[in-house]
């Protein structure tokens, strides 16, 4: 290492003795500790080994000059505690994702975009290819440039820790690519016309607070429990799946909703997630109750998710096990129907070097289908059961991943209903194709076969060819 005497010759530019009118000792003190403070704000000195520097330069120029001890040793807690203040005014840039840290704050920012080229192709529109709460496409074929089952996707998270806590707070913006109606969300109908505008989806707005022995509280609109590891383990969150419609298209795609499990859908929640237990993680909330859609309800007691998850990891042998549970009371008003809503879900996720295998089902009375409480009663108040399952392979090699899946979801008729179009059965085959182009961009392509089936023995077929490119970064 430079001794500091160098190093005090050096930052002074060798004129530590040339100006009669500063002492050496004074200048060499004032040069050398813009310099030193310098360096540890450029990062190249931690804020320890500055304080360290600091101390060590005043003990070497004290020697010579003893009335300057007296001055500069009451200096150094002062240098200390303006160190600390500095390095709470500093901006750093965080270690990893894109983002930056100041005076004790964590901000980051993440995000996604996405687009396809689809093209759809589904059975006539005749009466017998009716099936009420089908996913098959029917009509004409149909071409577009579309979002998948994910929007566009802008996250801001901002995180610290205030007296022991760990405090978190999230807001994610999900803007689409298409024109969309407007008319019922930021997700509705689409709208293929000029002048038309897409629409953002504020899906998400928490916070969190929590410590690692004591688990995390979180408040505010986020996914759900239930049903939410179906769809975050499913391939075709990163790509189309089933259309729902590729006339118009709205921000998102169907992808395997309805067609293997129920969405679990965005939620204003309070939930507590428990400190996990080995492998082991416990999580349970309040859910704002849902309406039963064509109901008129007041709901006098929330909603309740639980969710248990288990994780391993072995050599390359991994696993990722979970079941879930949702229950509501429907208050029908106006003359509908009241009744409890409840179903469970469980799944299993194993990985072997670079081959992954899942499997899924879902069971549940008067909580519908595709989505939560969607056509979980017949006109008189009576449950309709429901079920669902998927199984789904991949295999990674190298930048290159193959994976397929099967899936299906069931909708029975209430006791005594008449109903003979109502569904009865979609189900699904997906093959996908992935290709890490970059860190960030992945290129997919996907083939979707989709069919729905009614009670009465209609059905409808279509197919579905995919072809884009999805970013996160």
């Amino acid at each position: 290492m430079i001794g500091l005497g160098n190093l005090l010759a050096t930052a002074a530019g060798g004129t530590l003795l040339c100006c009669a009118a500063t002492p050496a000792f004074a200048q060499a003190d004032d040069t050398t500790s813009q310099l030193l403070l310098r360096l540890k704000e450029k990062g190249i000195l931690t804020n320890d080994e500055y304080n360290a520097l600091v101390a060590r330069k005043t003990a070497e120029v004290a020697p010579s000059q003893p009335t300057a001890v007296a001055t500069s040793a009451p200096q150094a807690p002062q240098q200390a505690a303006q160190a600390q203040l500095d390095d709470k005014r500093s901006v750093r840039m965080t270690e990893a994702g894109v983002g930056m840290e100041f005076g004790g704050v964590t901000v980051k920012f993440s995000g996604s975009v996405n687009g396809f080229y689809v093209h759809d192709n589904g059975d006539r529109a005749i009466a017998s290819n009716t099936v009420v709460g089908g996913l098959a496409a029917v009509g004409r074929s149909s071409s577009s440039i579309r979002n998948g089952l994910l929007p566009g996707i802008f996250g801001i998270d901002v995180s610290t820790n205030q007296g022991g806590w760990d405090v978190a707070a999230h807001i994610g913006l999900y803007p689409g690519i298409n024109s969309v109606s407007n008319v019922g969300g930021a997700n509705s109908a689409g709208t293929p016309q000029a002048l038309a505008t897409s629409g953002i989806d504020a899906r998400q707005t928490y916070l969190t607070f929590g410590k690692p022995n004591f688990g995390t509280i979180k408040v505010g609109r986020d996914i759900g429990l239930f049903g939410s590891d179906a769809i975050l383990n499913d391939i075709t969150l990163l790509g189309v799946g089933s259309t729902g419609g590729n006339v118009a298209p709205s921000n998102t795609s169907l992808g395997r909703i309805g067609i293997g499990y129920i969405y679990t859908d965005f939620q204003p929640q309070i939930t507590y997630s428990s400190p996990k237990f080995g492998g082991l993680q416990v999580s349970a909330g309040i859910f704002q109750p849902l309406q039963t859609i064509g109901n008129s309800e007041v709901n006098g007691s929330p909603g309740f998710q639980a969710k248990v998850t288990y994780d391993f990891k072995s050599d390359q042998l991994g696993g990722h096990f979970w079941a879930g549970g949702i229950t509501q009371k429907h208050d029908g008003v106006d003359g509908s129907p009241s009744y409890t809503g409840s179903g469970f879900d469980v799944g299993a996720k194993l990985t072997y070097a670079g081959f992954g295998l899942l499997g899924y089902y879902y069971n549940g009375s008067g909580i519908g289908t595709t989505g939560l409480f969607i056509l979980s009663t017949d006109a008189a108040g009576r449950k309709r059961d429901s079920s669902g399952y998927y199984a789904q392979g991949t295999y990674t090699i190298g930048k290159l991943t193959l994976g397929g899946s099967y899936g299906a979801s069931f909708l029975d008729l209430a006791r005594n209903e008449v109903n003979p179009t109502l569904l009865d059965k979609n189900s699904s085959w997906v093959g996908q194709a992935r290709y890490g182009l970059t860190s960030w961009v992945t290129l997919i392509g996907e083939y979707t076969r989709t069919k729905a089936e009614a009670h009465n023995g209609n059905d409808a077929k279509s197919d579905t060819l995919a072809a884009g490119a999805i970013l996160f970064f």
